[in-house]
């Protein structure tokens, strides 16, 4: 590093000419371009967005209009369960994982504010009184003042060092409602899965209670002779066994419901007196405000933080690029000596200076050179990761709109079949007991029965958990009013 005064204390005259001429020649080498920057707009517009959904058919049917477009920013209200909004509602006010996204945020807009006091002079007051040992009293100088100094920014180092700042505290901010959609998301999901297993539950109970009936009429019918005792020890089996998936539902059940108490930040079981009284699953929407792959793409928070975190580290590039020049330094002092505190104040004890530093990087081993490499692979880091985020909303609304047809489908084709199994059970029962078939059919019956509600209640939980992650893949769940975005170049129009 190289420095040198270009004007020191303040002569009598000439001491703005001889600044002006000091600094001509500085302002007109501070006009000369740095070195030019990789064009992200380049790359990332190289992604095409289709202009609408591979899953159309699905979309279209589940499109919303008008007035309808506006539920995504509180979509699960449209479940039309009171418990459900209760639990998102109180997690989006005080849950552990949005409160350490508002820390994170508080912290990007103190740094955001910190670079930007860079633009500001440093002003400082100082008073010393010293003397020599051995001396006396006469021998005491004191002295009192103000400094200042500022960085003059010719060549952008702090403009765009601030810049970077504000683009980190707006992916904070886009990282905050990111959280808020997730949160959303999570706690649908555990409780959508929590009143699955309430309902596994309740079905697995429901046919221990009739296989226990039906244990008792087999017991009848061997009493009397009719049966052997083959067919009660296969009615024990048949009962056993759906007892013995009571104790695994209850286990996944108490998993569930902590998992919600997490997510709230509260302790485990707190919420079991709330959310003991079984209750039916959600009752899916019909509609879903879907738009078009831009729309949601400008939505997406997490894109929209992908887009900030690169805009804030092409920044940082910029300023790294900028300390390759010199940078200007002002520094002046205004104050009194004397060699008695009262002379401290008087007018000829006042001292007054004002200088200018040049300071330029002649050789540093290539540190300098190594930063700047190293910043440019972080900007490459950001832009790939900017290009991951656009990709992955694509793919998170098109696996979901596919996931939901085929939970449909499976739904509509296991309601069929459950009114079959029971159609099937109770004839099944009704043969054994008058003796026009064996137990063998009943068996099969209750044990398809079983399987046939099982599933039924999967397919419904599965309806229910394509719809949750395609209102996150939406970018549903936060209050903040997204941009219109009529075209995919919206979105990198500001890296052209």
């Amino acid at each position: 590093m190289l420095a040198f005064p270009v004007f020191s204390s303040l002569p009598p005259r000439f001491s703005l000419l001889r600044a002006f001429c000091a600094l001509c020649p500085l302002a007109l080498f501070a006009c000369a371009p740095l070195a030019p920057m990789p064009d992200p707009a380049a790359r990332v517009s190289g992604i095409v967005t289709p202009e609408e959904w591979r899953q159309r058919e699905q979309a279209a049917n589940l499109a919303a209009k008008g007035e309808e477009t506006q539920s995504l920013a509180t979509w699960w209200t449209a479940f039309g369960d009171p418990q459900l909004d209760g639990l998102i509602q109180r997690a989006l006010e005080n849950a552990p994982d949005r409160r350490l996204a508002e820390a994170r945020l508080r912290q990007a807009r103190a740094r955001r504010n910190l670079a930007r006091a860079d633009y500001w002079p440093a002003l400082s007051a100082s008073a010393r009184a010293s003397r020599s040992p051995g001396s006396g009293d006469d021998d005491t100088h004191y002295q009192a003042g103000f400094d200042a100094s500022w960085e003059m920014d010719i060549f952008g180092r702090v403009r765009h060092s601030a810049a970077a700042a504000s683009a980190d505290m707006a992916a904070a901010e886009e990282n905050l409602a990111q959280a808020e959609v997730t949160l959303a998301a999570e706690i649908a999901r555990e409780y959508t899965g929590y009143r699955v297993l309430q309902a596994r539950y309740a079905i697995a109970q429901q046919n221990a209670q009739s296989q226990a009936e039906l244990l008792e009429i087999v017991r009848w019918r061997a009493d009397a002779g009719l049966v052997s005792d083959l067919d009660v020890e296969n009615a024990r089996i048949l009962l056993a066994q759906t007892e013995a998936s009571l104790p695994l539902l209850a286990s996944e059940r108490a998993g569930a419901l902590h998992r919600l108490d997490v997510l709230l930040g509260l302790a485990p079981g707190s919420l079991e007196n709330t959310l003991a009284a079984p209750q039916p699953l959600p009752a899916p929407p019909e509609k879903i405000a879907i738009g078009i792959p831009a729309e949601t793409l400008a939505r997406r928070p997490d894109v929209r933080a992908a887009k900030a975190s690169l805009r804030a580290e092409r920044e940082r590039a910029y300023a790294q690029g900028a300390e390759r020049f010199p940078i200007l330094t002002l520094s002046g002092s205004f104050g009194w000596q004397a060699l008695t505190s009262a002379a401290l104040g008087s007018h000829e004890s006042i001292a007054r200076s004002l200088m200018a530093a040049l300071t330029a990087n002649l050789f540093d081993g290539g540190r300098l050179k190594n930063r700047i490499a190293a910043q440019d692979a972080v900007l490459e880091e950001a832009l790939v990761r900017y290009e991951q985020s656009l990709i992955a909303a694509l793919t998170e609304v098109e696996d979901a709109l596919a996931a939901h047809a085929a939970g449909q489908a499976r739904l509509g084709l296991y309601a069929r079949a459950l009114e079959a199994a029971r159609n099937a059970s109770m004839l099944s029962r009704q043969m054994y007991q008058a003796g026009m078939s064996d137990f063998q059919s009943v068996l099969e019956s209750q044990r398809s029965l079983l399987a046939a509600e099982e599933n039924r209640i999967g397919a419904q939980s599965d309806v229910l958990l394509a719809l949750i992650a395609l209102y996150k893949a939406l970018g549903g769940g936060w209050d903040h009013e997204p941009p219109a975005a009529a075209s995919f170049s919206s979105l990198v129009a500001e890296f052209s």
